[in-house]
């Protein structure tokens, strides 16, 4: 029989009378019509906080200050921007070095892509504040030992303690939570790496280990352009869930060699229909240019930077060639997956890497018509994954299902908007659609925001962080402050 503890209590909150309850330990708000205001802070008391910044509690006391006008937006903000500094980052010294493991939030384990975007927002700060320095030079030193690990997973354990999917028919180790081959994960680890060292100047990250997290990069790539045959990577799970396991007996959808490289799962974890992930391609070609810069500039390996460079511009040239397609309504765009053989899949997943995401993460001008053509198709009812209701719009994917909107990717509408109408409309829809939990979740109902996943999902928080201070650095408190629920 399932049980519910619902413990009620009232607090005055934006105009409204807010009764909190407790639910299996999920908070939510319900509000009823009233006229004072009083927001209590969901973070951790200090005593129970994981990681402290000086630097990040000044940024927050002045971000308050800004958003003066718009308590409920300001109440967000303290809750979501330190949330994966307070409740995911385990720091400590491993051998006399800097070490940390970074917890995606409600699954302990630590993804290659979700902890680099988790610390990314913090790296501007890193000048100001020595130990949150340390932090972030633990968090790249942890991935690319991770990497040496194995090159094809995608998420590893604090130490051989197994878990959950070791008996995935893959080349399982202890220290994998799960072994499911993304072309991003490693990106992200050469975009953290990259801007930590843009920002600090600080080069005693790219030593031995780096070099050889890079050449395993090149090579796993290589092996996935699939030119002499399949290559080592292999994966099927026992599972009800088409997306959570590979056709084809594990090797995936055959692709022709043309150049691209295959992702055998999407940034959601789910798998590929066609390999050639079109955004994850894109992705590929600016990070292995940042690790040519940094093999050139700091390591002076001119043969393993040459290689870089190389196989970026094959990549390069092969999505000019392939990833483009002329759509009937929207006239030329990228395709979100390809084969190689003519197939085209003209969608896009919330999780980024995405087509939407390509301009907020550089991968293409802003100003790229292509581009422009791709995300008016993308937040449209042209694309399968797009839902629009009640509550709010925005993508999806199949890894939730039908009608359930990722605020990640009305975070990336708004990122990549020009448009302070679009802008405005995306804060507002963020803001109703937390449940009044004062979190960002995974995903929500297109027409019901109270049922929604992952109440602890530490990337979408800490990225609602980044986009406001974005959009404060841009120029556009006005609209953060005129913004409502």
């Amino acid at each position: 029989m399932k049980r519910f503890l619902i413990i009620p209590f009232t607090f005055m909150c934006c105009g409204y009378a807010v009764a909190q309850h407790i639910e299996y330990g999920r908070e939510y708000i319900s509000m009823t019509a009233d006229t004072s205001m009083v927001l209590k802070s969901k973070r951790p008391a200090e005593a129970d906080r994981l990681f402290r910044s000086k630097a990040i509690d000044n940024k927050i006391k002045e971000v308050k200050r800004l958003l003066k006008g718009n308590p409920y937006l300001a109440w967000m903000f303290e809750n979501c921007f330190p949330n994966t500094l307070e409740t995911t980052v385990h720091y400590r010294k491993t051998n006399g070095d800097d070490d940390t493991f970074v917890y995606t939030g409600d699954i302990h384990a630590m993804w290659l892509r979700d902890s680099g975007a988790q610390v990314w927002p913090y790296v501007r700060f890193a000048n100001e504040d020595p130990e949150l320095a340390h932090m972030l030079r633990g968090v790249i030193l942890r991935q690319l030992r991770c990497l040496v690990i194995d090159p094809y997973a995608n998420a590893f354990n604090d130490g051989p303690v197994g878990g959950e999917w070791q008996s995935d028919m893959t080349d399982m180790k202890p220290e994998l939570h799960e072994r499911k081959y993304e072309i991003d994960s490693h990106c992200y680890v050469i975009r953290l790496a990259h801007e930590y060292w843009r920002v600090t100047g600080d080069s005693s990250i790219f030593g031995h280990l780096w070099e050889e997290a890079i050449a395993l990069t090149v090579k796993t790539f290589r092996e996935q352009q699939r030119r002499t045959g399949l290559g080592p990577y292999r994966f099927r799970r026992r599972t009800d869930r088409a997306f959570d396991t590979v056709g084809w007996d594990g090797w995936g959808h055959p692709v022709r060699p043309v150049g691209l490289i295959a992702s055998v799962f999407r940034p959601s974890d789910d798998a590929t229909i066609f390999p050639f992930l079109v955004p994850s391609n894109f992705m590929a070609v600016t990070s292995l240019r940042k690790a040519a810069q940094i093999l050139s500039k700091v390591n002076y390996n001119v043969s393993l930077a040459t290689e870089c460079e190389q196989l970026a511009r094959e990549v390069e040239t092969a999505l000019q060639k392939y990833a483009v397609v002329d759509h009937p309504k929207y006239g030329k765009i990228y395709a979100f997956e390809v084969d190689g053989f003519g197939s085209q899949l003209l969608m896009d997943d919330a999780n980024v890497p995405s087509l939407l995401a390509m301009g907020y993460l550089g991968d293409v001008p802003m100003e790229d018509p292509i581009y422009q053509n791709t995300r008016r198709f993308v937040w449209s009812e042209d694309n399968p994954s797009f839902f629009r209701g009640k509550a709010g719009e925005g993508i999806g994917g199949p890894h939730v299902g039908y009608d359930m909107v990722w605020p990640m990717s009305i975070m990336m509408n708004v990122f990549t908007s020009q448009d302070d109408a679009e802008i405005k409309a995306g804060i507002e829809m963020l803001m109703r659609t937390d449940n009044h939990t004062g979190f960002i979740h995974e995903s929500f109902n297109k027409d019901d925001a109270s049922d929604y996943t992952r109440p602890w999902f530490a990337w979408q928080n800490t990225l609602f962080g980044e986009l406001i201070l974005k959009l404060i650095d841009d120029g556009k408190l006005n609209l953060l402050l005129e913004a409502r629920r």
